[in-house]
């Protein structure tokens, strides 16, 4: 019981931290979704009186999909706070790419019209993939919130997985949770 209790106060203070985050977007995205994490740990602390039998009378299923609901709601806004992160980390990469194709081009004829059609998804997954590189914590907290979002989206009947591929993604986030408690600064900071 101590362990959810202090899942919702934990909650609780990540909420009124969020509220000070100076970017409005990643703001409202962790606010609301600390809100709804809130939820979450209690819909979670219902189920948990009815299974050790304090209340009986509980309707387990209908708890379920809420505490899942809540839980996917949490996820979904944490993820729109990624690609929120990630479009910033990906502007300011094109941004240094072009000064530097600026410094370089001198007399250079440019690609022809079907280059510029046939490798825009190739740029724009190299620098996605550079982007996310020079930001080791945007990463990992991208992939564990994907991972994470798996299960809500199989209980919820949004999007139906096997369960080996929901397990997969709980091994990964967990690694990842892993990583980032023994090493600190891999944790994605709210500014």
């Amino acid at each position: 019981m101590r362990f959810r209790l202090g899942n919702v106060v934990h909650a609780i203070q990540a909420t009124q931290q969020s509220i000070h985050v100076s970017d409005l977007v990643p703001r409202i995205c962790l606010t609301i979704a600390n809100l709804n994490r809130v939820i979450y740990f209690v819909c979670d602390t219902v189920l948990w009186v009815r299974s050790v039998g304090l209340v009986s009378h509980i309707n387990k299923e209908k708890w379920r999909k809420w505490a899942a609901r809540y839980y996917y709601y949490s996820l979904l806004l944490h993820i729109i706070r990624d690609v929120y992160e990630v479009s910033l980390q990906m502007e300011q990469a094109a941004q240094e790419k072009a000064k530097k194709e600026k410094l370089m081009s001198q007399n250079d004829l440019g690609p022809c019209i079907a280059d510029e059609e046939t490798e825009w998804l190739q740029s724009f997954f190299l620098l996605l993939f550079r982007s996310l590189r020079k930001h080791p914590p945007l990463f990992l907290d991208t992939v564990k919130n994907v991972c994470d979002i798996l299960n809500p989206l199989d209980q919820l009947d949004i999007y139906k997985s096997n369960s080996g591929i929901i397990g997969l993604g709980g091994l990964l986030s967990s690694i990842v949770g892993i990583i980032t408690v023994a090493y600190p600064q891999m944790r994605l900071k709210t500014c």
